[in-house]
């Protein structure tokens, strides 16, 4: 009788796998696996670019129009710390520089405008059939015609004391009834050519006006106020250069106004 051999011995099995692996797989249990590569994720970020503030106050000020120049050195200083700080906020600065810079441009316009007289003084004056004005509007200089009566912003005062003063553009044509500082009393045209210098204009001005053409409008017999005095508009080198030739003289009273006209019946 025989005994029949033994079954040969089975390997034994791996272990079974989770749902998941097994920790430091692929090697056995309890073996570390390979390292992480070079350059995967250690758990440090870089610290997060800040914006600079004095360029995001630069840029706030100056869409609020703030105290003048102010958004425009923040914007500056600024640009001088982002270079050396490297924090955002390049654009902002540019954009408050540009944008303030562009705001004082257009207010210092306003202000010339304005004080020249450029901008006017609303709508244009109206006038009846014969001509008359009877609304008050705003009229260029060189629109006032024989017998318009005006205010301006001139200081007829310090014309008086100096002469050439430059005046402004505009004037305010009034009903010759209502309280006015000026009544054009004469206009006309110097010949073209070469501007004659300004004392030549002068001395041209002060002899057409003081002459046959104040005693024609306001009569021979007539005695003006003491308040009225002879003062007129004339071209200069820089309006020459612009076709202007035109001399206007009249009427003015250098302190406070006066109603009325000062042109005769017959004139």
């Amino acid at each position: 009788m025989s005994i029949p051999p033994q079954p040969p011995s089975s390997p034994q099995p791996y272990p079974p796998s989770g749902p998941y692996g097994q920790p430091g797989q692929p090697g056995y249990p309890g073996q570390p696996g390979p390292a992480a590569p070079y350059g995967g994720q250690q758990g440090w970020y870089p610290p997060p670019q800040k914006t600079n503030v004095p360029a995001i106050v630069a840029f706030v000020m100056s869409l609020v129009c703030a105290v003048p120049t102010v958004p425009l050195v923040l914007g500056l200083v600024a640009l001088s710390q982002i270079r050396k700080t490297g924090e955002k906020g390049k654009g902002l600065a540019i954009a408050a520089i540009v944008i303030h810079a562009v705001s004082l441009a257009f207010i210092v316009l306003l202000l010339v405008l304005g004080l020249s007289g450029a901008l006017g003084d609303g709508a244009s004056p109206r006038l009846d059939t014969n001509g008359q004005v009877t609304t008050p509007g705003s009229s260029d200089v060189q629109d006032i015609r024989k017998g318009d009566c005006f205010n301006t912003d001139d200081d007829l005062a310090k014309t008086q004391e100096q002469e050439g003063t430059q005046a402004r553009f505009s004037v305010r044509t009034v009903p010759c009834d209502q309280p006015h500082e000026g009544e054009a009393y004469d206009v006309f045209n110097l010949e073209n050519g070469t501007f004659p210098g300004e004392d030549k204009v002068i001395a041209i001005a002060e002899e057409k006006c003081g002459g046959k053409a104040l005693t024609d409008y306001v009569g021979k017999a007539s005695k003006l106020p003491k308040t009225l005095e002879v003062f007129y508009y004339y071209p200069q080198a820089s309006s020459w250069t612009l076709g202007d030739r035109e001399v206007t003289c009249f009427l003015g009273t250098a302190n406070g106004t006066s109603t009325g006209s000062a042109r005769s019946t017959g004139s």
